[in-house]
């Protein structure tokens, strides 16, 4: 199994992303890292191990990126005007210069991605997804946090609601929706230490409100919020996805 890394400086972040590919063929997955993360972190927490079965078989290559957004908001990184300008501009970087980068290493030029992530790298994924649905096919969002406004110190602007799920999906019509529609969400979470499946729950309830096809999972009280949880969760759900 081969890997790459790649990394440039982003004109919509003004800074250096790196991206690291696992695997040689199958279906590109995105997996986003937590709030703090880079995007070796699955990786050094054995995700990329647990993985190994789907990678070697060739059903999938994993894609990963540094958590930009959520470092922003980890570290207190400026107000929460430019929390809420990151938050827009990641995903943006996201469909307009990662997802360019993943399909040229695929050598197709509309080959579909799905996503995956864990507590703000759910968001990340969900977001992905709800945003560009013309790219995106499918999101894993694992033990996810979709409410960031708690995390933002101050008032937000229009930038903030684009990036939001729960608050820009209830908006979406025409053919936006229509596609979106046609897409999954499987929300999988613990309700053991530190979980808080509320969330999990009021995102099933956005999306169904719209029809978007989605599936809440209780993990239950045994799962608790880390690694040991997603690296079981992760490798069952791109199972049930890719072909």
């Amino acid at each position: 199994m081969s890997k790459r890394t790649d990394s440039w400086h982003s004109p919509r972040l003004d800074r250096t992303v790196e991206v690291r590919r696992w695997g040689d063929i199958g279906t590109p997955v995105l997996v986003f890292p937590t709030a703090g993360g880079d995007a070796e972190e699955i990786e050094r927490f054995h995700v990329i191990d647990a993985c190994s079965q789907l990678l070697h078989e060739g059903r999938i290559k994993i894609y990963s990126c540094d958590s930009v957004n959520g470092r922003a908001l980890l570290t207190g990184e400026g107000d929460s005007l430019h929390q809420s300008w990151l938050l827009r501009q990641f995903i943006e970087f996201i469909r307009y210069e990662l997802v360019p980068l993943i399909r040229s290493d695929c050598g197709d030029d509309d080959v579909e991605i799905n996503t995956a992530g864990s507590s703000i790298g759910a968001y990340n994924a969900v977001t992905s997804l709800c945003r560009y649905p013309d790219v995106f096919t499918a999101a894993i969002a694992m033990s996810g946090t979709y409410d960031l406004r708690r995390f933002v110190n101050g008032p937000v602007s229009e930038d903030f609601a684009w990036a939001s799920p729960t608050q820009f999906v209830p908006q979406l019509d025409g053919e936006h929706l229509d596609l979106l529609r046609s897409r999954y969400v499987v929300i999988p979470c613990g309700e053991g230490a530190n979980e808080d499946i509320s969330e999990s729950w009021r995102l099933a309830d956005v999306l169904g409100g719209v029809n978007v096809p989605n599936r809440v999972v209780s993990w239950g009280t045994d799962w608790p919020h880390d690694w040991q949880t997603w690296r079981e969760m992760l490798p069952l759900y791109l199972d049930e996805l890719v072909p």
